[in-house]
């Protein structure tokens, strides 16, 4: 997947949006007002931070050799994956899409029953 369709991948989410709170370096990326992912430019790459529920991300870890706990986040609940790597381009998307679930399950129940009349279940939690 290249930075392009990676970055358009991300803003194909429902309402997801960008933000730079962090900075120019740092592209967040928000449903509401909470963040599912964070891109940096990384030495040879990208790094792209993403949500998920602590079983997986372990499991992620050992699966593939690009994938580490979240740099500068709590890593129980964050990955960061090293683009390009050794992810293929089915599974990233896959992790994005467990991202954006996870932070929309948290949001409150008035935000979760809009986006999910809105756009359907099937949509917001692939």
């Amino acid at each position: 997947m290249t930075p392009d369709q990676l970055r358009n991948y991300l803003l194909e989410k429902p309402e997801a949006w960008l933000d730079y709170p962090f900075g120019p370096d740092a592209a967040v990326y928000k449903i509401k007002k909470k963040m599912f992912a964070l891109l940096t430019d990384n030495a040879g790459g990208l790094r792209l931070n993403l949500k998920c529920e602590p079983n997986e991300a372990m499991i992620l870890r050992d699966l593939f050799e690009s994938v580490t706990p979240g740099y500068h986040m709590n890593k129980a609940h964050w990955n960061s994956v090293q683009i390009p790597g050794d992810v293929p381009d089915a599974e990233l998307e896959r992790m994005i899409d467990h991202s954006y679930g996870q932070v929309v399950k948290k949001l409150t129940k008035v935000q979760r029953n809009s986006l999910e009349l809105s756009y359907g279940k099937e949509t917001i939690y692939r």
